[in-house]
């Protein structure tokens, strides 16, 4: 292996700084046949079980709901959420106008459908979200404000319809939180304080029923939570303006988001985070959230260690993705893991999208990363291409070295790029395997760096017209 005195830095359009890379592999190599692998991509979502109901709904003005956008409708939206349960399922239906809601929490063999000429607005105040719930947060487990759509241990259950969910967030409510720069405030709290704390007991290992952050401590709640829930749908639905990250399953199986229109913009708007969760499919959406539009994660630090749930079997296709961090990412809450992410056919492009396909993790986090598979995506405009970074946020401060091995991208088409990788693993633990196969970079100011891959596979790759050689 070539050694970091070896490291070669050359300036230029399609140069690259590579270090730590295995000689006799970091060269032109025959592409790899990963057909094998997409099959099980196939059968990821053949296994993935959608929820059906029966053919009985509940209309929530039949439970006193009125749609006038003052009136509360969150008594009328919980009675037929009870009531189609104890039938035995269905739908509950909302549908002629806009109603105000707070929490939703949903129970099991109920859909809640929204259609297309109704909105669903939730209120800010935060009080309005409790009592506390069993939920997680940036990864740590914790008692915290009710999720605006919540279930917890449930069986199949679903959100639909052509509708819009709104939850009229805004610099004036629940984004002053985040207390940074942009979105902080004078006199708004700030989430700070709280976050360190719950980050702190959780690594002192302080029994999560102890961790209450609710009440007067900021910590914002995501929109969509399903947890511990088997045969989850989420379909069709429009939803603006969340607190926190829009769509967030944890600890679940079988979950299918299709055709989804996820919005907003702002601090820490990820679109679809699924957590420890195994059989997901997400396909056919559209993101323009600001932040990573679909982070792939399973706990943080030592909490994530704990429950030490992977997340697995992932197939991420046919989706489009405009303003954020990330387009594809992985991590950084992955200190349980993940394997098996399948991601095909997706469009990545705004002068907003910071990276395309990324993974961020670091000692501190760790995690066993294993089994990804990226073809026939393309981004338009980008900063940074492809981004594996074992120095994301505390960088190199723990004791827990990534493990992150068998990255096969094919068919990657880049038109432009500031840069096209910032590919960094540790000496000590390099990144295993690391496959590009008839990608093509049209316009890149610059290579950029790649060091401490042990395995880099590179078949038919072109940065700015030039074939690229990484020896």
């Amino acid at each position: 292996m070539f050694s970091l005195s070896r490291r070669r830095m050359i300036q230029g359009m399609a140069t690259v700084a590579v270090a730590g890379c295995s000689s006799q592999k970091a060269t032109q190599a025959p592409k790899t046949n990963t057909e094998d692998a997409w099959q099980q991509a196939d059968e990821i979502v053949k296994n993935t079980r959608i929820p059906s109901f029966p053919a009985r709904d509940f209309d929530i003005r039949d439970f006193g709901a009125v749609a006038n956008d003052t009136s509360d409708a969150s008594s009328a939206i919980s009675q037929a959420i009870t009531a189609c349960n104890k039938a035995g399922g269905g739908r509950v239906v909302v549908q002629g106008g806009t109603y105000l809601t707070g929490p939703i929490h949903l129970q099991s063999d109920v859909n809640l459908y929204i259609d297309e000429s109704a909105t669903l607005k939730f209120y800010t105040d935060p009080k309005r979200y409790l009592p506390a719930v069993f939920t997680r947060w940036e990864g740590v487990e914790h008692m915290g404000y009710s999720p605006l759509i919540y279930a917890f241990g449930q069986d199949n259950i679903a959100v639909t319809g052509a509708g819009t969910l709104d939850g009229q967030s805004d610099p004036y409510t629940w984004w002053p939180w985040k207390g940074n720069k942009e979105w902080g405030k004078e006199g708004y709290p700030s989430q700070k304080a709280t976050r360190d704390q719950m980050f702190a007991d959780a690594e002192a290992g302080v029994p999560v029923e102890e961790r209450v952050y609710a009440d007067g401590h900021y910590l914002r709640p995501p929109f969509v939570q399903p947890y511990r829930c088997t045969n989850v749908l989420i379909e069709d639905i429009r939803i603006v303006r969340s607190p926190f990250w829009l769509l967030n399953p944890v600890l679940c199986e079988n979950v299918t988001v299709r055709r989804v229109h996820l919005e907003s913009l702002g601090p820490n708007s990820d679109g679809c985070d699924p957590e420890s969760c195994k059989n997901v499919v997400i396909e056919g959406c559209y993101f323009d959230t600001g932040d990573d539009c679909i982070a792939i994660k399973s706990g943080r630090n030592n909490d994530g260690r704990r429950v030490g749930v992977p997340t697995e079997n992932v197939v991420i296709r046919n989706n489009k993705m405009r303003a954020g961090h990330g387009g594809v990412v992985i991590g950084s809450e992955i200190s349980g893991g993940v394997r098996n992410v399948f991601a095909e056919n997706n469009e990545m492009s705004s002068p907003d999208l910071d990276r395309g396909i990324r993974f961020k993790t670091n000692s501190v986090r760790g995690g066993q990363l294993e089994n990804f598979y990226f073809r026939n995506n393309s981004i338009g405009t980008v900063k940074d291409a492809i981004v594996i970074n074992f120095y994301y946020e505390e960088g190199d401060a723990g004791e827990f070295d990534p493990q992150v091995r068998n990255i096969h991208i094919d068919g990657l088409s880049c038109e432009n790029a500031k840069r096209v990788f910032q590919v960094r693993g540790f000496t000590r633990a390099p990144i295993v395997d690391l496959y590009l196969n008839d990608c093509e970079f049209v316009h890149a100011e610059t290579t950029g760096i790649i060091e401490n891959v042990e395995g880099l596979h590179v078949s038919n790759v072109r940065i700015n017209g030039q074939l690229f050689d990484p020896s």
